[in-house]
């Protein structure tokens, strides 16, 4: 789902940049900003809070990595809300629309590159290194 409103995002951001400010993009960027900032914060709490204590038991770098991946996105969020407010208020101004597209770009770039390392580093170490019992604590962090 991330990779869709991900893919909406650069798509709706891309037809601004093109063709200029419409509702219909805006309404995109919103929906896909709303459940990247929801959906997105959710999960890396729990990866903080119940994944990484225990995965680091075995192995240290790759959380390291992925919390840092974690502030990084959330500082990109943060410009994207404020470059979306912008093109709200001027949405003829050339600055807004090619700061937007700068941001969404960058954001899109790096949160792609996260789930790759989520799912080609990070889950394969769950995989292989966490018991059952292990993954049982984890998912009793979740709750």
């Amino acid at each position: 789902m991330a990779l869709e409103q991900l893919a909406s995002l650069n798509q709706a951001t891309r037809s601004i940049g093109e063709d200029g400010f419409t509702k219909d993009a805006l309404k995109k960027i919103h929906r896909a900003l709303k459940f990247l900032e929801e959906e997105v914060s959710v999960h890396n709490r729990s990866e903080e809070d119940a994944l990484f204590p225990v995965l680091e038991r075995y192995v240290e770098g790759p959380t390291e990595r992925m919390r840092e991946d974690h502030k990084v996105l959330k500082k990109w969020f943060v410009l994207l809300r404020k470059a979306v407010t912008r093109i709200e208020k001027t949405p003829a101004s050339s600055v807004a629309v090619a700061e937007l597209s700068r941001v969404s770009r960058e954001l899109v770039q790096l949160f792609v590159n996260h789930i790759h390392k989520e799912n080609h580093i990070l889950f394969p170490l769950v995989q292989k290194f966490l018991t059952k019992d292990a993954l049982r604590e984890v998912t009793r962090r979740m709750l």
